[in-house]
Formats: structure tokens, sequence, C-alpha cells
């Protein structure tokens, strides 16, 4: 299986579109293939597997261990390429060049070699000091990028320019690259939108690659065989039936935490807020991730979950509620243009929506250790004063209420497992 990692020069580059265009390009030569995304975000991986038709996890070296990267990665070697989507700028992290979270920090880990993508629009000889730049960082650094992406390109003459120009100053060779009239992805508050909300844009016409380079440029994974996990460990939720909501409102759930709640041999099922369907009388504990439930407001207004969800809670069923999970036990959201929802009303709060990003970045409870991300366009609005779910440096520390966490940040069950079984376990009397 052949690995590379699709990092940027910046955001907004093209990385998704290339990767995208790659993995179309892949599938159309039945070339079986697998994606991976560094860092936290929850829509790339959605892109993904829409064109893939499987499960893109992610990678994050802030909220894993390098050894749950590995498992992952040897768990889904069944495939001819792994590609892996990097996150902002290669060098971009949690601090400085190449930190902790960023694709520069996973190429190093993983020794995995990097294709660099480069909006190169209106650009020629420049490009030369720019990817000079790059490869020697990565190389002070500790990995290498073995090719070059050119995105929007003005023509083939432009990218036989480019090509001519690495190849005469010694630099990676182009291995592909992304007409200027490409389709553009559609984005949101959130990042791009969703594609169930729209077809996976056609790149053919637009991308041009060399299968051969392909190949040459990515490589094998020195990955061990697939690690040992202390049996002791597993288990925690045996017996246990956890209702985890899961539709448009609720769709921003890393896939490592469902293998996770299976691994601990739970039984998961499947609701749906937006649907307005019940939560079973016999689950054990509940799990509302986030989404997008201000796209939703009007059939969450009129849902019939709500009955038996305050139902669980005031009975004091173990719930985790994370940011659009959270919102939806409001008493009300706001939308942008000011109209107010009613919601579960089980939790005294109110959300706002605004344009203005409210919070961003990694967190990580002081007290149990367990690892998360914050990333919202929300303010709540407490009515009443509760205790506080979580003890952070920094960030949203929550509510607590009988038996339910809410608060907007997504955790990373396997950062703590400990501390990720407890929350879905009633707590003795």
């Amino acid at each position: 299986m052949n690995y590379a990692l699709i990092g940027g020069t910046q955001s907004g580059c093209g990385k998704t579109s290339v990767t995208l265009a790659l993995l179309q390009f892949l599938n159309k030569r039945q070339k079986s293939v697998r994606c991976f995304k560094t860092g936290p975000d929850f829509l790339d991986p959605m892109w993904h597997k829409a064109i893939t038709h499987k499960t893109s996890y992610n990678l994050d070296t802030n909220m894993m261990a390098i050894e749950q990267i590995q498992q992952i990665l040897s768990k889904h070697q069944d495939v001819e390429f792994g590609i892996i989507e990097g996150v902002m700028g290669l060098f971009d992290g949690k601090s400085g060049v190449g930190g902790k979270g960023s694709a520069a920090h996973l190429a190093k880990v993983l020794d995995v070699p990097v294709w660099l993508v480069v909006n190169a629009k209106g650009m020629s000889g420049s490009i030369v000091p720019l990817v000079k730049g790059f490869v020697r960082e990565a190389e002070d650094i500790g990995f290498r990028i073995s090719g070059i992406i050119a995105n929007r390109l003005g023509s083939e003459n432009h990218a036989r320019i480019i090509r001519e120009l690495l190849l005469e100053h010694q630099l990676p060779p182009l291995i592909a690259w992304m007409e200027k009239n490409a389709p553009l992805l559609s984005e949101r508050h959130l990042g791009l939108q969703m594609p169930e909300e729209h077809d996976v844009p056609d790149f053919s016409k637009a991308f041009h690659v060399e299968l051969d380079l392909l190949k040459s440029t990515s490589d094998s994974l020195a990955l061990t065989s697939e690690p040992q996990i202390n049996k002791s460990k597993l288990n925690y939720l045996q017996g246990k039936t956890i209702a985890v909501a899961r539709d448009s409102a609720c769709c921003f759930i890393y896939p490592s935490n469902l293998d996770w709640l299976q691994a601990q041999a739970a039984k998961i099922i499947f609701f749906s807020p937006i649907a307005g369907d019940a939560v079973p009388d016999n689950t054990d504990a509940i799990w509302l991730p986030g989404g997008y439930p201000e796209l939703h407001l009007q059939a969450l207004s009129q849902s019939a979950t709500w009955a038996s969800l305050a139902k669980h809670i005031e009975q004091g069923t173990p719930t985790l509620a994370e940011c659009g999970g959270m919102m939806l036990l409001a008493e009300s959201i706001i939308d942008h243009q000011g109209t107010s929802w009613n919601m579960a009303g089980i939790l005294p709060i109110a959300c706002r929506m605004q344009d203005r990003l409210a919070a961003l970045g990694y967190r990580q409870d002081e007290n149990s250790g367990i690892k998360g991300h914050e990333y919202h366009h929300s303010k709540r609005e407490d009515h009443q004063i509760l205790p506080k779910a979580y003890s952070l440096k920094r960030g949203d520390e929550g509510l607590l209420f009988n038996n339910c966490r809410a608060s907007y940040i997504h955790w990373y069950f396997e950062s703590a497992p400990d501390v990720a079984a407890q929350l879905f376990l009633r707590k003795p009397p």
C-alpha cells in the first residue's frame, strides 16, 4: 500500500479540491484508495467518503497518541493507495513551525512523503524559491516533500513551464495540476458544505495526473502489525445500549469514537431528532453529537424526540451533549435573523447564532485529561447557574444537569478511555 500526505502552502490553496480530484482520478482507474484527514475536521472526511465509499478517519497528533494513529492505519491497509489530506498550511499547528497537530508533524512521525499543493495562478519562476523553502524546512524537521501539485494553472503550457522549472532546479517533480476553471466547493461558516447538500463536483476534465509519478513519489509505511490492546481495558460498556443521535443536525462524529464504543462491547442504536425518533426506553446512555441544528430549526422545533429525551435526562440517564447536541437541549436557538425557535427545553439556556467565530481550539479537561476540540459560531446564554461539566484552562466548561454533561466541546474518547466510559455510565448512588 502506497501512502502520501497532501499538504498545502496555506489554507485555501486547494488541498481539499485536489484531494477529491485525486480520489476521483484513482476511482475511475479502478485503483482502490482510502483517505484520512489530518486534524479534527468533520466535513472533509464526509467528502472523502462520498467518493471512496470508505470511512475516512481523523489522524490528529494533538488528541491522539502516535500508537493510536498507527493502529488506525494498520487496520485499513486493504487498498492500493492511502491518501492523507493535510490541515491548513503544511507547517501550521498548535504552535511554532511544524508543531503538534500540523501536517508536518504527522508526516514526520509517520515518515510519510508529502505532495505539496501550490496555488500557482499567475506564477512561473516564483514557484522555485517558494518550493525550495518548503523543501528545506521539511528536511530540517525530518520528512520529505516528494512531489508538487500545482493548482489553478492557466493552460497546458503553464503546466509545462512549471514542470521544467522544477526539473531545472532539481526540485520535486510536478505530479499533477488543476486548471483554474475547475469546479469550486461550496462553503459555510463551519467550513465546506456537506456532500448530501450537493453532488460531488466532477474534477476529471480539469485535473491532470501522472500516474507513474504518483506511484514513485508515494511510499509504503513502516507500520507495525496491529498494536496489542490491553484486554483489561476492554468491555467498559459491555451490555450497555447507547442511543446516538445521527442526522444532519448531529453529524459531527469521529469514526474512531464509534469504533471505540463498539470495542467496549456497547450496543449502538441510532435515532434522528430531525425525523422525531423517540429515544428507546431500554437506553442506558445517550450521545448527542454536534452538527448543523441551525439548518433544521423548523423541523427540530416540532420534533417528537424531545419528550422521550426529557424523560431519560430527568431519570438520570447518562447523556453526553456536544456543541450542536447541547443546542438541541436548549430552551431555544436564535437564528441569524433573530428569530427564536423552541428546542427541547431541557437545559435552562438559549443559543444565539452569530456570523463571527465564537471559539476555536483544542481543549483538555484538567481533572481527567480527556482531549477534544471546540469550534462554533454560536454563543450560549445561561438562564440559571448550574454546576460546570468540566474543568478547563481555556474553553467552554459546559453544564452539568442531572447526569447530562453538555458543552461546546467534541471529545476524542480514546484520549482518556477510562474517563470516556464514565460519561456513559450511571454513577453509583
